[in-house]
């Protein structure tokens, strides 16, 4: 493993590719396991590498305040250290097609510019008529993560990457953007991207909520379809979940309910409390269900409820496409009926 200092509080990890290598789209997540203290300690990192050109995996992590894995990391890993982690997995991503023409207009804030990466080193190799448009805000200039990467793209990849900067504090000979993204500056910033129709472009984001939320509501003031946007959430953000945990079960009569999970081949029948959710109970009793964040976001214990009512707490992970056929998130998942049956994998 090679350890990249980033920024002063951010990393990036390189994992050399196992025996069995390992494989994955762009823009998913690798869930990194860790023992801290004894306790076994799950967080997911967005990929930066590409499949398409780098040899090895990567991810990015950046302190965040006490963030138990995020300051772990960096003060005990060593080069050369040994890292268990779950297969990537993730839906922030898309198919590559040779002769795809098509416009990616990105927003990333902080270390939500991770997944972003991947995408377009993919993109820029793997559709050469397609191009992406990057707006990326961070605190200031020294908290830019791959900078220095950017460039060279640009330069490698002439006239196909556009990448826009947006500083909280910008030092006096700053000559581009700062300040809040706002109307009056996505205005000005869309007059410096190319313009190539709603059929032909896509609008991607990941970052702090508050900035995806003022995102999509300036997306929305233009008039952009929400099939034509998606998101990659990080952190929960200001959800109370304990108290959205009371709401899920005061909906229905509060009382044990059986939950039938297949899984890996096996089926298991669990008795699930109103205060408890379908994950931690399984995880409870033996069952070692996929799972990573815990709270809503990064999908990893997505499974389709075949039958039954399931009342999540948190639903920003999953797509309304995604709802509409079915799928659930277990470490937010509370049955409502008695014949939930959950299929993962």
């Amino acid at each position: 493993m090679e350890i990249i200092q980033e920024t002063k509080d951010a990393i990036s990890l390189v994992f050399e590719q196992p025996e069995n290598k390992i494989t994955y789209k762009p823009g998913q997540f690798l869930t990194l396991i860790i023992s801290v203290s004894g306790k076994e300690v799950r967080r997911a990192y967005s990929l930066n590498s590409s499949p398409f050109t780098d040899e090895h995996l990567s991810v990015t992590v950046k302190r965040v305040d006490n963030g138990l894995m995020s300051n772990w990391l960096p003060e005990n890993l060593k080069v050369g250290s040994t890292v268990k982690v779950m297969a990537p997995t993730g839906h922030f991503t898309t198919e590559y097609k040779k002769e795809n023409k098509r416009h990616l207009i990105m927003f990333a804030g902080g270390s939500g510019i991770t997944p972003m990466m991947s995408l377009i080193k993919s993109t820029l190799t793997q559709e050469p008529e397609s191009i992406c448009s990057l707006i990326y805000c961070n605190r200031d200039i020294d908290s830019i993560i791959f900078k220095d990467q950017f460039e060279k793209l640009q330069t490698t990849h002439a006239g196909r990457l556009h990448v826009i900067h947006v500083l909280d504090n910008a030092p006096m000979n700053w000559q581009g953007y700062s300040g809040l993204l706002n109307h009056d500056m996505l205005t000005k910033l869309f007059e410096r991207i190319p313009d190539w129709g709603l059929d032909k472009t896509t609008y991607l984001m990941c970052g702090p909520e508050g900035m995806m939320k003022n995102v999509d509501t300036l997306l929305a003031a233009r008039n952009i379809p929400k099939e034509k946007t998606f998101k990659e959430s990080f952190v929960l953000g200001t959800i109370d979940k304990d108290s959205k945990k009371e709401v899920a079960v005061t909906a229905g009569e509060k009382k044990d309910r059986e939950v039938t999970i297949r899984y890996d081949g096996q089926e298991y029948k669990i008795m699930v409390a109103p205060d408890h959710t379908i994950l931690e109970t399984a995880l409870d009793q033996g069952i070692d269900l996929p799972y990573s964040c815990q709270s809503g976001l990064c999908t990893a214990c997505r499974g389709k409820a075949l039958s039954g009512k399931v009342k999540l707490d948190e639903e920003e992970g999953l797509s309304q496409s995604e709802k509409a056929e079915g799928y659930v998130l277990t470490c937010v998942g509370h049955p409502m009926t008695d014949d939930v049956v959950i299929e993962i994998g």
